[in-house]
C-alpha cells in the first residue's frame, strides 16, 4: 500500500519510507491510500478471538501487503503479551484498562509495536537511526522502553521541565544504554516543535537519520485502533452500538478509533474528552481551529494546544465540519471537576481513575444520561503514576505496582536545554 502526505494527496511512498521518515518531505502526515473495511465473518466472530488473534486481521488489513505475514504477526504477538481487559463500573459504562504494559500506559502498544516494525525495516541497514519524540509524560516512558536496546537505534525524548510526574519521568530518564532524555525548560508545546523542526530541517535530515515515535508516526498511531475493536468484542450486549469516548491530548488515540469505525467497527458516536486545553472541541462548536499554548493541568498528557494529528482528523473528513460533528462531540473539564470526580468513583464504586480516566468517565456519563444507550472508554494509564495528585484527591495512600517502583530506584540522567531550537540541533549532530 501507498501512503500520501495530508499536504498533498499527490506525494504518496511506501509503508518503510513512511514509518522511516516519520513526516512527510511536505510538513504534511501520512495516510494510507486505503482503509479496507473488514468482512463480515470478523465481527461474526470476534468474540471467539484472543487479543493477539483479532489484532493481527486487523494488522494484515493495514500492514499486510508490506510486511511478510510470519514477521507481522510476531509483531504483534510480542507487542500485545498483556492483558487488556473491560471493566464494567456503571450499569451502561465500562473502561477499557490499557495500562497493564510495561510502562502501565496504553502508549505501551503503538511505541513497542513501531520499535519491532522499525528494526524490521532496517534490519539490514548499517546507518544509525535516531528516533525523536516529544512527551508530556507517558509517550517518554512507553517509547524508550520500547525501543530500550534496539541495536542501531538511538532515542531522543524531550519533555518539559516541572510538568510531568515524577513516576513518568523517572520512566525514561533512568534507562540510559541507547535513551537520552532532554528536560526543555518549556511546555509540551515547544518540545512538540523542536521535534517538527527537526523533520523539516532538510540539513540536518542530510546528515542525521531521524524518525519520530510520537503519533504523527503511523506505526505508532494505526495499532492503536487494535484496542479499539478488542473493547468492542469484550462487551457482553453487542445489540446496542456502543459511544466510545477518548481522553484526548495530541489526538492520534481517537483518530485511530475513527480509522477504526471506517473499518466498519460499529461505534455509534465518538467523544474527544480533554482538560481545560480544549482547542478542539471548541473547533467543534465553532468550526473555527485556533491553536493556543497550552495550560499545565493534573491531567498532563492533555495538556496540548496545537494537537498534531487534528490534520488527520480533517483529512478523513475531507475537511467537513458537518462531517466530523456528525460523528465526533467535544468535553472539556477543569482541575475541579476531574478532581471531584475521581474521588466520587473510588468512594462510591472503590474503583481509582486516573486524571485522563476521570475526564473521559465523566464525559460519557453526561452523555448517556437519560439515554439507555451504552459506552466504554478510555482507560490511559495506571493512577499510581499520577500518586501525588491522586493521593491529595482521595485522602488516601496509594500502591505503587512493582513495575513502577524499579524505575523510582534509577537515577535521573537527562540533558537540559532551553526552547531555542538551534542548541538542541547541535546536540544531534555532535552526538
Amino acid at each position: 500500500m501507498r501512503y500520501y502526505s495530508t499536504n498533498n494527496r499527490n506525494l504518496r511512498v511506501s509503508l518503510k519510507e513512511a514509518i522511516i521518515k516519520g513526516i512527510a518531505d511536505d510538513k504534511g502526515l501520512f495516510m494510507p491510500e486505503h482503509i479496507a473495511t473488514l468482512p463480515a465473518s470478523f465481527y461474526t466472530n470476534i468474540e471467539n478471538f484472543s487479543l493477539q488473534e483479532m489484532s493481527f486481521e486487523v494488522a494484515k488489513a493495514f500492514f499486510g501487503e508490506d510486511i511478510e505475514h510470519d514477521a507481522l504477526k510476531k509483531i504483534v504477538y510480542e507487542s500485545l503479551n498483556f492483558p487488556i481487559p473491560l471493566v464494567q463500573l456503571d450499569t451502561n459504562i465500562h473502561i477499557l484498562e490499557l495500562f497493564h504494559g510495561p510502562t502501565l500506559a496504553f502508549k505501551d502498544i503503538g511505541a513497542r509495536f513501531m520499535a519491532r516494525v522499525l528494526a524490521y525495516f532496517t534490519k539490514d541497514q548499517n546507518e544509525e537511526i535516531i528516533v525523536l519524540a516529544a512527551t508530556s509524560g507517558d509517550t517518554g516512558s512507553a517509547v524508550a522502553n520500547g525501543f530500550l536496546g534496539v541495536p542501531g537505534i538511538k532515542v531522543g525524548i524531550l519533555y518539559p521541565k516541572n510538568k510531568v510526574s515524577a513516576i513518568q519521568e523517572k520512566q525514561f530518564t533512568t534507562l540510559g544504554k541507547n535513551i537520552t532524555a532532554f528536560e526543555v525548560d518549556g511546555t509540551f508545546d515547544d518540545c512538540q516543535r523542536m521535534v517538527k523542526q527537526a523533520f523539516t530541517d532538510d540539513k540536518l535530515r542530510q546528515q542525521v537519520n531521524l524518525t519520530s515515535a510520537n503519533s504523527i508516526n503511523l506505526a505508532r498511531l494505526l495499532p492503536q485502533a487494535f484496542y479499539h475493536f478488542w473493547g468492542y468484542a469484550q462487551l457482553k450486549d453487542k445489540t446496542r452500538n456502543p459511544i466510545l469516548c477518548v481522553p484526548s491530548g495530541n489526538f492520534g488515540n481517537i483518530t485511530s478509533a475513527l480509522i477504526a469505525k471506517r473499518m466498519g467497527l460499529p461505534i455509534q458516536h465518538f467523544i474527544a474528552a480533554t482538560n481545560i486545553n480544549d482547542v478542539v472541541p471548541q473547533y467543534l462548536k465553532t468550526a473555527v481551529y485556533e491553536p493556543r499554548p497550552s495550560v499545565q493541568t493534573i491531567a498532563n498528557a492533555m495538556d496540548v494546544g496545537d494537537p498534531s494529528n487534528f490534520a488527520r482528523i480533517l483529512d478523513l473528513y475531507n475537511t467537513s465540519h458537518f462531517a466530523i460533528t456528525k460523528d465526533i462531540s467535544g468535553a472539556t473539564y477543569s482541575d475541579k471537576t476531574i478532581s471531584a470526580t475521581i474521588a466520587e468513583v473510588y468512594h462510591r464504586l472503590g474503583y481509582l481513575l486516573d486524571p485522563h480516566g476521570a475526564v473521559a468517565y465523566t464525559a460519557l456519563k453526561r452523555a448517556l444520561r437519560g439515554t439507555n444507550d451504552q459506552g466504554y472508554f478510555i482507560g490511559t494509564a495506571h493512577p499510581a503514576k499520577f500518586k501525588e495528585s491522586v493521593e491529595e484527591i482521595i485522602g488516601e495512600e496509594i500502591v505503587i505496582p512493582e513495575r513502577l517502583q524499579s524505575f523510582l530506584k534509577g537515577e535521573k540522567k537527562n540533558i537540559e536545554i532551553s526552547t531555542e531550537y538551534s542548541a538542541f540541533r547541535d546536540i544531534l549532530l555532535n552526538h
